[in-house]
């Protein structure tokens, strides 16, 4: 652990030890969830490369393997230590029957650019947003109320309507029957890992339900990242949510998001990232309508 943090640190001239910690900490609580993979020289670490398994983030339907930190000692690099660990990174996907490698890199880092370019990643297609939480208005005085009906005696804003709280485990069967309504497919494993998650570690986690009446109508599963990709500061980050078709149109979405904002700047996080697959106009123009815009980080993939 040290020496990786070491190599991070001498790549971005700054110490990433809390992320480095945390992430170890979910790899051992979940194994087949994590790949680490590091390599020697000279009986020291020269290099490491860092992933965590997709299974239902960003609405996926098959798996995938996310590579999330990555580095080699600068005075090693351009002797072929990062094409060492991408091929093994490749292979323990395929030993796993992953398809399928992401991730994603600032549009300034070149030098990481060129490495992608040359392990053979193409840009993925997928739409990455970002927001500024101090510019959004979900969630801050500037936020507007949901269209008041005839009978209503004052504006209400989404989250007053519905009552938005932290996701519990109890909420696990209607947010499965929920996502089944949504997609079409049962994603009971990925949602019982995701609860897991946010169960065992409520510092990364911030996921959220809506309800009304006593009843779930809607969940945003969103995580905090301290370190993924090379950020030197925490962001949030969206993997799911999912409105209740019987409910849709109503500001569950709304309520979620404006809850979250509220949450994250209580925590301190300062930015909200998300995906977005391709195609999918009614999510662009939702994430859009809350403040969300192209972000500066690229999204890559690799077929295997």
């Amino acid at each position: 652990m040290s020496a990786v943090i070491a190599i991070d640190a001498a790549l971005g001239a700054r110490t990433r030890r809390a992320y480095f910690e945390r992430r170890l900490s979910a790899a051992y609580r979940d194994a087949e969830r994590h790949v680490q993979l590091g390599i020697d020289h000279d009986g020291a670490l020269a290099g490491f490369m860092l992933g965590r398994v997709l299974e239902g983030e960003f609405g996926r339907s098959d798996p995938a393997l996310r590579l999330e930190a990555f580095g080699v000692r600068p005075t090693l690099q351009h002797h072929g230590a990062g094409s060492a660990l991408a091929a093994a990174f490749e292979a323990e996907a395929r030993r796993r029957g992953i398809g399928e490698i992401r991730t994603a890199a600032l549009w300034r880092s070149h030098e990481l650019l060129r490495f992608l370019d040359r392990a053979g990643y193409r840009l993925s297609g997928q739409h990455v947003l970002d927001c500024a939480l101090a510019d959004a208005e979900l969630g801050s005085s500037r936020e507007e109320p949901l269209a008041s009906g005839p009978s209503d005696d004052f504006e209400r804003l989404a989250r007053d309507v519905f009552a938005v709280g932290v996701l519990k485990l109890a909420d696990l069967e209607a947010i499965a029957r929920i996502d089944r309504r949504l997609t079409g497919r049962d994603r009971r494993g990925y949602l019982c890992h995701a609860f897991s998650e946010a169960l065992a570690d409520s510092a990364l986690r911030v996921s959220l339900a809506a309800r009304a009446d006593d009843i779930v109508a809607g969940y945003l599963m969103a995580r905090v990242d301290y370190g993924d990709f090379g950020r030197a500061e925490p962001v949030a980050v969206i993997d799911t949510i999912g409105v209740d078709p019987l409910r849709a149109r109503e500001g569950v979405g709304r309520a979620l998001l404006s809850q979250l904002f509220i949450n994250l700047a209580a925590l301190g996080v300062e930015r909200v990232e998300t995906v977005v697959a391709p195609g999918a106009l009614d999510l662009l123009g939702f994430f859009h309508a809350a403040g969300l815009r192209p972000a500066e980080r690229l999204s890559f993939s690799k077929r295997l």
